[in-house]
């Protein structure tokens, strides 16, 4: 008797491929090219890229980690959504020296489009502060972000963190008090898109 020939799936050719964009503060380039199965499933999965990945200029902007989460799905693109920003782990190991003091805080801030973004802020200084100074550094910080990040739009926000806007007010603010030797975000990341935030206030 004649076995019946099953027929093998090709995995592979029933995946759509599609090109993922980066979100409109980075002018929706091309960030990957994936397959996917299946529309639904696809939507909220995460890209991990670089700033190099984006602006393809300084080999050093490969320190820079951005994770974008997928957004919608039309045809062969998908939009996505900025979701976290970091320094890659090297990076800020070269960065820490003894003999420098190292401060870091956390603070949280809304954008004028009502998107909360929950910041980390990293400063090294050439040499060791005292408590009162790192204090002080820390409210300079504070009012550096507490009276910009409400002024900008989510994609002014992005560009201000990745491309160090931020980072250089603060060290601008500070330089009168302190010499410092890097300040950075070390990390952002998008705590509740404006949708959920309105959702929460009218709860």
């Amino acid at each position: 008797m004649a076995r019946r020939k099953t027929k093998v799936k090709d995995k592979w050719r029933e995946k759509k491929w599609i090109t993922v964009l980066a979100p409109d503060s980075f002018n929706n380039v091309p960030v990957a090219y994936v397959p996917i199965t299946d529309e639904e499933n696809a939507v909220g999965r995460v890209f991990e890229v670089t700033l190099f990945d984006i602006l393809k200029g300084d080999p050093s902007q490969h320190q820079y980690k951005m994770y974008f989460q997928l957004h919608k799905i039309q045809d062969d693109k998908a939009t996505t959504i900025f979701k976290r920003y970091e320094y890659a782990k090297e990076f800020l190991r070269s960065l820490v020296r003894r003999g420098s003091s190292k401060i870091n805080f956390i603070i949280d801030a809304k954008t004028k489009d009502g998107h909360v973004f929950r910041l980390k802020v990293l400063a090294l200084t050439h040499r060791q502060l005292n408590t009162s100074r790192k204090h002080a550094l820390r409210l300079i910080a504070k009012d550096v972000i507490e009276k910009t990040v409400p002024q900008m739009t989510i994609d002014q926000f992005v560009q201000a963190t990745c491309y160090g806007k931020i980072n250089s007010d603060i060290m601008a603010a500070a330089k009168k008090l302190i010499r410092m030797r890097h300040v950075g975000l070390e990390k952002v990341k998008l705590v509740r898109t404006a949708e959920k935030e309105v959702a929460l206030l009218q709860a």
